[in-house]
This record gives structure tokens, sequence and C-alpha cells, in this order.
């Protein structure tokens, strides 16, 4: 009888133990809509409000962005390369705009899409995915746009491809203010170091066609990540800001993004 009440005892402790780790971890993700989210312990970044007017000419030392916080951009998913780029980005915002600029310290840049949404991610290639809506952080915008300035964007709601997404139209993404300091085609690929920046300005006129659009102001948030690729250059690589974690490498999974925070 004795034994029975050790025992007793001794699973009851454990029972008890377990219930305190148990309530008191924390939990590995929540979800929105029955989707994954990570927690909050993923990359953050304050977004400054633009002072005055910005000339976009991908000029990454010019003064509007001299004291302006930088994104670094060195998370790889797949094969390490054997060249790994140096990138960085940098956002700010107006009344009604949003702005970012990409420095991309690099070898093997090859550039040769010319065409509006072509497979612009295959060159060398900066990208910034972004749900514009606080309230569905699921659905999101894909800019992509290589070294020579040719965008791709769509307005995708999650999960893709399988859900219907929209391709905007030329007239459209020629809303978006462009400015690259390579020429729009680079071939032969560049080996040598080289540095490159790509620069643009995003209406959020152009944006509300498609989404709901949280206008940014002190405290709103958005998600999104930020990314580098170049899947069909002689070093394929492909690097995000936030952590993606999935085995092969896949930008489409917004509930990986970071977090945008205007201030």
């Amino acid at each position: 009888m004795k034994f029975i009440t050790y025992l007793l005892f001794i699973s009851l402790t454990f029972l008890m133990k377990g219930g305190d780790i148990l309530s008191s971890a924390k939990p590995n993700s929540f979800s929105v809509a029955g989707s994954p989210i990570k927690p909050a312990d993923d990359k953050k970044y304050k977004v400054s409000k633009l002072k005055g007017a910005l000339t976009i000419n991908a000029d990454w030392n010019k003064a509007q962005w001299k004291n302006i916080e930088t994104i670094k951009i060195e998370n790889y998913m797949g094969t390490i390369p054997p060249f790994k780029p140096t990138v960085e980005a940098k956002m700010m915002y107006d009344n009604d705009n949003v702005y970012v600029i990409f420095r991309v310290k690099d070898r093997y840049v090859r550039s040769l899409v010319q065409e509006y949404n072509g497979n612009v991610s295959g060159d060398s290639c900066v990208e910034f995915f972004f749900a514009p809506d606080s309230n569905f952080p699921l659905n999101y915008f894909n800019l992509e746009i290589n070294a020579g300035g040719t965008p791709l964007i769509f307005y995708i709601k999650h999960p893709y491809p399988s859900t219907p997404y929209v391709k905007l139209e030329v007239s459209e993404i020629e809303e978006i203010e462009i400015a690259h300091s390579l020429p729009s085609k680079v071939d032969p690929e560049i080996t040598e170091p080289v540095t490159w920046t790509i620069e643009y300005r995003i209406p959020l006129s152009m944006l509300a066609k498609f989404s709901n659009v949280s206008r940014p102001a002190p405290g709103v948030v958005w998600k999104a990540n930020f990314y580098k690729t170049g899947s069909r250059t002689s070093n394929p690589n492909y690097i995000t800001w936030n952590i993606v974690d999935n085995p092969r490498p896949n930008f489409h999974l917004p509930q990986f993004f970071g977090t945008l925070i205007f201030q």
C-alpha cells in the first residue's frame, strides 16, 4: 500500500510539473484564418517618415537615406553559394507613398529579362513582399526587380499558387517609379566585384486598387520580407531578411514575413 501511495505521489508530481512546463512554454505559432504565423520574435524594422521630397535616382548615399536604419538581408535558403553577396535595404514613407532602396555588393551579375512580369527572379534580382492590410497579413504584393530595373508585381492571396492571383497591368506597374544603377540589360554576366542599386517609389493609391491599405502612420504595422535571388546566374542564391523555415527555396510563404512598424 505504501508503495502504491508512493507511485501516486510521484505521478502527481510529474503531471504538475508537466502542466507548469506546458503553461509557461512559448507557442511555436499562432494562426490567422487557419494559417500559421511566426511568433513575436521575428525581425522588426522601424520605417521612418520622409521629410521633404525624394528624387528616385538609385543613389544609396544621398542625404535622405543617410540616417535611415539598414535592413540586412543575409539568411540563405537552399544551398549556400560559393560567393555570398552583401545585400542591404532601407525603407521610408510619406502620406502617399512608400520608398525602398537596395544595395548589393555582388559578383556573377546577370540581367536579361526586359519584359514586365517576366521571369526577373532568374536574373540578379531584389524583391520586396509586403502585406499592406494589417487585418489580412497573408495577402500580399510581391515586387521583384532585376538588376536592370525590370519589374514583376502580383497581388496574391495565400496560399500561392493554388489561389488565383492578380498580375498587375503594365499601366499599373508604370505608376511605380524605379531607378537602377546598372544598364537595363547585363550580358555577358559580370563576374568581377560590382555594386548595384535599385530604388523605387510605390504609390499607395496604386496598391488600393487591389487591396485595402492600412495607411502608413505612427504605430501602423505591415508584414513583409526582403529578398535577393539570382536562380539562373552562375552563382545561384536565395537570401532573405526574415528567416523562412522551409527545406527548399520559396519566398511565397507569408507566414514567415517579418514586421514593419511605421514611425
